[in-house]
């Protein structure tokens, strides 16, 4: 059924504790841009990245914040491609934001919003 429907991805939603932080982490750390989104009776934002959307809703989080692998790679994850992982590395650095490397061999990192949430960037090749 999926593969005869041009199935997509349209966005993915992340549980934030603090709309307002977690809006700042994502604008500077990831430099990206917030757009409308409905009032659906709770905090939130969304951020649009080219036809897929990262919504961030500010819930109370079942996950706990400690305990949780310290490589993103063996986490829930959502992943991003950038052109020059070098640029994000500086970035991470100079805001001590620790990352981990990807353990395949490819030119990826991973680290953790404000909440836990594990990012993986990935250079496209």
């Amino acid at each position: 059924m999926m593969e005869k429907n041009n199935i997509s991805l349209h966005h993915v939603s992340l549980v934030v504790s603090n709309t307002e932080k977690a809006l700042q982490f994502y604008s500077e750390v990831l430099g990206l841009k917030s757009v409308a989104r409905p009032d659906l009776g709770f905090p939130g934002a969304w951020f649009q990245l080219g036809p897929q959307q990262i919504h961030l809703l500010e819930l109370p989080n079942p996950d706990p914040a400690t305990g949780r692998p310290e490589h993103g790679g063996r986490d829930r994850h959502v992943a991003f491609n950038v052109d020059d992982l070098d640029l994000v590395k500086a970035e991470l650095d100079q805001k001590n934001i620790i990352y981990t490397l990807s353990k395949s061999g490819r030119r990826a990192l991973f680290f953790r919003d404000l909440d836990g949430n594990a990012l993986e960037i990935i250079e496209r090749s």
